[in-house]
């Protein structure tokens, strides 16, 4: 099992949690939803002699993906999302990057689907599509790491907001309840936003579920 260092790093405008999860043993490692920052984001890659393997994204908006391409092309890595995202990252009026006052589109390289296995930075990563926020929202499962990257989906005691286009407030606790309660009480959330937390603490405590 690769020994898994989170490292997290709060950028933008609406305090988004960037990822780097880490591996130990090799110092490759993902970014996950760089949302901002991108140069202060490449100085600390390269300041700690990581080796990025590839850019994961939660979902579409400004405040997750603004920073991945800078990134992605700095270290020649592709950026992955869900299949059901393309039209949130392209489509500057559902990418809500409008709320900083430009027009932007994001890419992805890869799009993914619920279920599939990612075998990246020698980690094993479970891709669970979990609509609702978005409709190409997804979580990063890594089952052997006891970790999930959770974007908007769920947050400590919260849940993401559905109000945004293409969110559903029902859909998005059927995705909750259907992909996130039944993986292990010690699993590690990593949300978009705010604390850290796990799935035990919100299956007991979340007011929302």
């Amino acid at each position: 099992m690769a020994e898994l260092k989170v490292e997290q790093y709060v950028v933008g405008a609406v305090m988004t949690n960037c990822y780097f999860a880490v591996n130990e043993d090799t110092r490759e490692m993902l970014v996950i939803d760089p949302g901002d920052s991108a140069k202060k984001l490449i100085g600390k890659i390269k300041e700690k002699k990581l080796a990025p393997a590839a850019v994961l994204l939660t979902h579409g908006h400004f405040d997750h993906a603004g920073g991945a391409e800078e990134i992605a092309k700095e270290f020649g890595i592709p950026v992955y999302a869900e299949e059901h995202e393309k039209e949130t990252l392209e489509n500057p009026s559902i990418n809500l990057c409008g709320m900083i006052g430009t027009k932007e589109v994001y890419h992805a390289d890869k799009f993914v689907k619920d279920g599939d296995i990612l075998d990246l930075a020698g980690f094993s990563i479970q891709v669970l599509h979990t609509p609702g926020h978005t409709k190409g929202g997804c979580c990063y499962y890594l089952e052997k790491e006891q970790a999930v990257f959770a974007g908007d989906t769920l947050f400590h005691d919260s849940v993401g907001r559905s109000d945004f286009p293409g969110g559903s407030a029902s859909v998005l606790i059927q995705s909750i309840r259907d992909k996130l309660m039944p993986l292990p009480d010690d699993v590690k959330v990593y949300p978009g936003h705010n604390d850290i937390t796990t799935i035990g603490w919100e299956r007991k405590y979340n007011p929302f579920l």
